[in-house]
């Protein structure tokens, strides 16, 4: 079992939580149940699914559960977007929410290489 807290990835998800929260606190008020919503729970679901995977008993699963934060990153990735075009997010909070879902992405794509390569269960845990 890993203490996820110690993840910098993890950081930088939780980081990225609290600031789409922040963001669409401005959004229109009948989509609280709608897009609002959606993106809090994609948002949430990324370090969500790193510590879950923390608290599993190995690294495949750990790495199982990043693919899950991926994929929630992209989903996140998307409703931005979304978000942007309906003109609920302007340009430069947009574009603040991008850069760190794009560095969120990045930084699991380089957490799970490291855990899927060969002899990674003999190797150190590193702090992405």
């Amino acid at each position: 079992m890993r203490d996820f807290r110690q993840l910098q990835v993890w950081e930088k998800s939780h980081q990225l939580v609290l600031a789409v929260y922040r963001a669409s606190l401005a959004f229109p008020k009948d989509e609280l149940y709608g897009l609002t919503s959606q993106m809090r729970r994609a948002a949430a679901s990324i370090p969500s699914s790193i510590a879950e995977g923390c608290g599993r008993n190995s690294q495949a699963d750990l790495a199982r559960f990043c693919d899950i934060g991926m994929g929630s990153a992209s989903e996140l990735e998307y409703q931005l977007q979304l978000a942007h075009d309906l003109g609920w997010l302007k340009d430069e909070n947009y574009e603040a929410l991008l850069t760190q879902v794009t560095e969120v992405k990045r930084m699991l794509s380089g957490y799970i290489h490291y855990l899927r390569a060969p002899k990674a269960a003999s190797r150190s845990h590193p702090e992405t």
